[in-house]
């Protein structure tokens, strides 16, 4: 069609706005010339109007091409909601039946559909191939075009067939999408879908209303985030976790704490994903919970917070996750928990797949690694990464600049770093470079004799804390560069050659320290909190219903459930449900007297308890519990059990005894009946109801020979389960 249209007249009709934004037009303008289109636009830019407009404008059916089959659900929904008729928008892709499929083919051939949503494997297809030969082809958008790339944060091998593809379904311009990448994905792209010489489009990667925030990653994360949102209550979410197993386990956490949230994963069927996705876009949820694999397709303009429960392979994966967080301009808050054992899983992750694959995955994993322990500016780390420069050095919008570290004079190393990386001929990366100013004589370094060169060592003095942020930070300004294609390695720059010659003051901040585990931490601080006084008003409390009961005190409640009590301040029993073996039945059966006891002490003491500590968590029962106890539910033989499930006896009753500690009552009087002389059984009872201790070897020496280490632990559970829970 002619380019001499009035867009902004055509923009207002068809989707009542007054404007564009930034190179909007400008794109339109390109691709309705008939020319390649690329263009790099971060999320909330307005990306898909780019292809939107322009295939409601030109003769034929536009085809886009994504993997996101919820985007695709949406937009036509948005799209075909805007027309006078249902049909001008449409996808192919698994979810539909063949009736819906012949629907499809039909709106098009009448010429009705403007716009067809394909995933790339639908447009793969023989049969679909075929007919789109017969159809006219105005362009083909290929949105999320990193997926093409092996250095794109999300590579599907499938993309790349789509330029092959487009040779046998009819020629036709091509305009591709993406909202990151760096010029290694960008070059790679471009070359993929033959399109060397479209123009290119690329917008500014500074999302200035975003706030970014790494934090140490802790056993309690899972309490840091359900107090997070609860002081964003109301406002919407999306947190990222590597593994449905913990999108499963978050979400059922954040349920349990009364805050609307709900499981994404491509493991539940197209329904369940729709389902929640229109909850989402309408409000009845506040929270999804997804895994980062799995492509949200969520159009939703007023996301207020993206959390990363784990840190994210790469650091395009995360600049585009965290786009998804107010892309109406408004707030968007976006919070990273990281630890270096995170970081350990995911390159274990890696190993078997192909030595290449591997590679270019560590050097994406270093650069995320590098972006949450630095201590500069979070948006001037991630606008380099993406080849673009931010002039200031404080954004005022990122922990690091809200709280800042002291910079100290890093000259002098800097200097140490730049002659070495010349000395070593730009050939290393910068872990080398490392083991070389430091003077590491390793394996490595004498085989290339490069223990011999007078750098060698030359900053074996200086603070072995320096090396990463001096070489990160002069890689920001210019002085080196990472040679990407050539396996990460350091390149020294003009810039980095005048520094030698004439250096001037060069200030760095250290890195954040990150531990590779925080548990120790959490578990010295919890036993710090623990109030003596309540504690011993516990154990008289226990040592009393123990008297009227006629049954031991660690059968009410065991002294690390008291300690917990008495650190955590239960005062419901929901609450008190949530204190390590305590199940809901012991609970009911003796929490009330002790839950009173402990408002009353905060009441008198005005004891304030911690907000985070009434975080309810969820009993983890792994896939092996649960089949034992269904298995127990259908009285099903114990060694059976433990044939069926490849474990040996006694790891069996091992995990039978976690679960009945844990609070679940379980009846194995059918197998006891089987294989156990009933005066055994009561006299094994009957020791235990008399017993102060439920200790194993305490009980084999008190009862002696005659009775079996398994028969002392099977009636044990039996106690355990009739008495205690």
């Amino acid at each position: 069609m002619t380019n001499d249209v009035n867009l902004t007249e055509k923009l207002k009709h068809y989707f009542g706005f007054n404007s564009f934004k930034g190179e909007q037009e400008e794109i339109i303008r390109n691709l309705l010339a008939g020319n390649d289109t690329f263009v790099l636009m971060p999320t909330g830019g307005g990306k898909s109007l780019c292809y939107q407009l322009p295939s409601l404008l030109m003769e034929g059916t536009a085809i886009v091409v994504s993997p996101l089959i919820a985007l695709m659900k949406n937009q036509v929904d948005v799209i075909n909601g805007m027309s006078e008729e249902t049909g001008v928008a449409h996808y192919l892709n698994s979810s539909l039946n063949k009736a819906a499929i012949d629907q499809v083919k039909k709106d098009i051939r009448s010429g009705l559909t403007k716009l067809l949503y394909v995933a790339p494997e639908s447009l793969t297809k023989e049969e679909y191939v075929e007919f789109l030969k017969s159809v006219k082809i105005s362009f083909y958008a290929i949105d999320e075009a990193h997926c093409i790339s092996e250095w794109g944060h999300d590579f599907r091998p499938e993309y790349r067939r789509i330029r092959p593809i487009i040779g046998q379904i009819g020629n036709a311009p091509v305009i591709a999408l993406t909202a990151t990448a760096t010029d290694k994905v960008r070059t790679d792209i471009k070359k993929s879908l033959g399109i060397t010489q479209a123009k290119e489009f690329k917008n500014s990667f500074n999302r200035p209303n975003l706030y970014y925030e790494v934090r140490q990653k802790t056993k309690d994360v899972d309490r840091d985030i359900v107090k997070f949102i609860r002081q964003n209550s109301g406002k919407s979410g999306i947190i990222y976790c590597l593994s449905r197993k913990k999108v499963e386990e978050l979400a059922a956490v954040l349920q349990a704490n009364n805050i609307k949230a709900a499981a994404y994963h491509a493991g539940f069927d197209a329904a369940t994903r729709s389902k929640t996705q229109d909850d989402f876009l309408m409000e009845k949820i506040d929270v999804i919970v997804a895994t980062i694999a799995f492509g949200m397709g969520i159009d939703k303009p007023d996301v207020r917070f993206v959390i990363h429960y784990d840190i994210p392979k790469s650091l395009e994966g995360y600049y585009q996750e965290t786009g998804r967080a107010g892309r109406d301009g408004g707030e968007g808050k976006c919070i990273a928990f990281y630890s270096r054992k995170d970081l350990h899983k995911l390159e274990k992750f890696m190993e078997g797949k192909p030595v290449a694959e591997q590679d270019i995955g560590r050097q994406l994993l270093q650069e995320t690694a590098a972006y949450a322990e630095s201590s500069v500016c979070r948006r001037k780390m991630l606008l380099h990464y993406f080849g673009e420069d931010y002039p200031k050095d404080n954004c005022g919008n990122c922990d690091n600049c809200l709280h800042p570290k002291v910079k100290i004079d890093a000259t002098k190393e800097t200097v140490i770093v730049l002659r070495a990386v010349k000395a070593l001929k730009e050939d290393f990366r910068s872990d080398y470079v490392i083991d070389f100013v430091k003077g590491r004589d390793t394996d490595d370094i004498k085989d290339h004799k490069h223990d011999l060169l007078p750098e060698f060592g030359e900053g074996e003095d200086c603070d072995i804390k320096i090396w990463n942020p001096v070489i990160r930070q002069s890689i920001i300004a210019g002085f080196l560069k990472k040679d990407v294609e050539n396996y990460g390695v350091l390149k020294i720059t003009k810039g980095g050659l005048d520094f030698i010659k004439n250096p001037y003051t060069f200030m760095v901040v250290k890195d954040a320290e990150f531990s590779e585990d925080d548990d120790d931490e959490v578990g010295e601080r919890q036993t710090a909190a623990l109030d003596p006084e309540l504690f011993a008003m516990l154990q008289d409390l226990r040592k009393d219903t123990s008297r009227k009961l006629g049954i031991p005190p660690y059968v009410i409640f065991q002294d690390v459930s008291l300690e917990q009590m008495a650190t955590v301040y239960p005062i419901s029993l929901e609450e008190l449900v949530n204190i390590p073996g305590v199940g809901v039945g012991k609970a009911h059966r003796y929490g009330k007297e002790f839950i009173a006891l402990i408002k009353r002490h905060c009441e008198e003491n005005d004891i304030e308890r911690p907000e985070d500590l009434r975080i309810r968590t969820v009993p983890k029962k792994s896939m092996l519990k649960v089949k034992i106890i269904q298995s127990i539910d259908r009285k099903m033989p114990l060694d059976d059990i433990a044939d069926a499930q490849n474990i040996d006896f006694e790891d069996l009753l091992t995990e039978i005894e976690a679960i009945v500690y844990s609070g679940t009552k379980l009846n194995i009087d059918y197998f006891l009946e089987d294989v156990m002389d009933d005066d055994h059984i009561d006299d094994i009872y009957e020791y235990f109801r008399e017993s102060e201790t439920d200790d194993l070897e305490v009980a084999m020496d008190e009862l002696g020979e005659d009775y079996t280490e398994d028969e002392v632990r099977l009636v044990r559970i039996k106690f355990f389960s009739e008495l205690a829970n």
